[in-house]
């Protein structure tokens, strides 16, 4: 269900004035959501959903116990409160406490559009019946999925903050498979505007990826030049930007550690054409205007001109080390610069373009190896040119590295996440050199 902001603050308001507890928390999101799955040239799946969801925290002498609860009548949220305190006296007292926040200045993020909160699934049919139709023009098989959702968030304290967002979003994924179903593409795009999603265009890339008749080849692992499509730009650079943790590298547990101790920022640590901000009034990826823990996000780097210049810093830890909580961002944006796609596959001579990457895990999180697949679309390039589609690779890549060895850099785009989720990140295709290849995996 979708509720108001006066709805949620009616609900959090009954609970803070019944609590007992030295101070309260009440935390209730929820939304609406419906989804249209197509194959081979019609809709197989069709779903819609709605639900809430609400979590009460209560503070009892430096211990916190929490309740959640899908129920919003007097008796639940009663139970739920009650529950919540008995848990927080069984705990032992917590050494990272912190108290609920008070009132906070939030600013302004565009991350609702009324026509697409609105969008009926005739809207999700027709962005489908695109890409359905160009498979059949192009003459390959279409798969995929078109998803919208409104979605709300509050967060009430007994200090007296309360805060309320909401958010709209559609998102479409498309996967085309040559006839032979030897070989396949893949496109896809998330927006909070409907005005800004341009189902015709993704079905185009995919399905002229997908089309491909040449047998797929297999490459010899190694270290390549790789020219990194901005969906898979944006996966490493997520995995990058997580492990900007302050108590982490405080702690020397982490890549941004200081040898002798401290945080390593301030110094340059990639190729000074990596810069990564985030801003809620960002017209590509704008952040919630509410962080974790109730912290305002406020417009920052965390990378200037590959100068690590700012990290996370949970509240507990900002208490611990007097300095400024800083939450942690869903929505990022890498800049881009002026090359074209075409550019970079002139520049190379020889190297393997990348659709996009999945299975990632880091591996070594103090020296950033990252472990994961390629997938949707890899073709080898020689002497300007594509040249023949690759079966997919695994990767052991460096991430220091990675962002170290920057060749080129394109026109930055939102990617692709799977609506629902508070969105995704903004990211540039990328040519850089030195990626390394580990082992075969020779699906498609």
């Amino acid at each position: 269900m979708f509720l108001s902001s006066e709805e949620t603050k009616a609900i959090a308001d009954k609970i803070l004035a019944r609590s007992k507890a030295d101070a309260c928390v009440v935390r209730i999101e929820g939304g609406e959501n419906q989804s249209l799955r197509f194959a081979r040239g019609g809709a197989t799946t069709n779903l819609a959903q709605a639900e809430a969801s609400l979590r009460v925290a209560s503070h009892i002498g430096g211990r916190v116990g929490s309740c959640s609860t899908t129920r919003f009548d007097d008796d639940a949220l009663d139970a739920a409160l009650a529950r919540s305190e008995a848990i927080a006296r069984m705990l032992p007292v917590d050494p990272d406490y912190v108290a609920p926040l008070g009132p906070q200045n939030y600013g302004f993020s565009n991350r609702y559009d009324e026509a697409t909160a609105n969008l009926r699934l005739d809207a999700l049919a027709g962005a489908a019946a695109q890409t359905i139709e160009e498979g059949a023009r192009v003459g390959v098989e279409t798969f995929g999925c078109a998803t919208s959702a409104k979605r709300f968030e509050a967060l009430a304290t007994s200090a007296g903050l309360f805060a309320y967002e909401r958010r709209s979003e559609i998102d479409l994924s498309a996967t085309a498979r040559n006839r032979a179903d030897a070989w396949s593409g893949w496109a896809g795009a998330h927006q909070f505007d409907v005005a800004r999603l341009d189902a015709g265009a993704l079905a185009r890339i995919a399905c002229a990826k997908g089309a491909h008749e040449a047998t797929p080849v297999d490459l010899e692992p190694g270290a390549y030049t790789v020219i990194l499509e901005p969906e898979a730009t944006a996966e490493l650079a997520e995995w990058l930007i997580s492990a900007m943790d302050a108590r982490a590298a405080d702690e020397g547990r982490s890549f941004f550690t200081r040898p002798g101790g401290g945080a390593l920022t301030g110094e340059k640590l990639f190729d000074e054409k990596l810069t990564i901000r985030v801003d809620p009034a960002d017209p590509l990826a704008p952040e919630a205007a509410v962080g974790f823990e109730g912290v305002p996000h406020r417009p920052r780097a965390f990378i200037e001109n590959g100068v690590a210049t700012t990290l996370y810093r949970s509240r507990a830890w900002a208490q611990k080390t007097e300095r400024e909580a800083i939450p942690y961002a869903h929505n990022f944006v890498v800049a881009g610069g002026g090359a074209s796609l075409d550019d970079m596959i002139r520049a190379t001579k020889r190297g393997v373009l990348v659709t996009r990457v999945w299975y990632t895990n880091m591996v070594e999180p103090k020296s950033l190896l990252l472990t994961g697949l390629t997938r949707d679309g890899n073709f080898l390039v020689e002497n300007g040119r594509i040249v023949a589609p690759v079966r997919n690779m695994r990767f052991n890549q460096r991430l220091g590295d990675l962002f170290s060895n920057i060749v080129m850099m394109g026109e930055t785009q939102r990617a692709w996440r799977a609506a629902g989720g508070g969105g995704a990140p903004a990211a540039p295709a990328m040519l850089v050199d030195g990626f390394n290849f580990s082992s075969k995996s020779s699906g498609i």
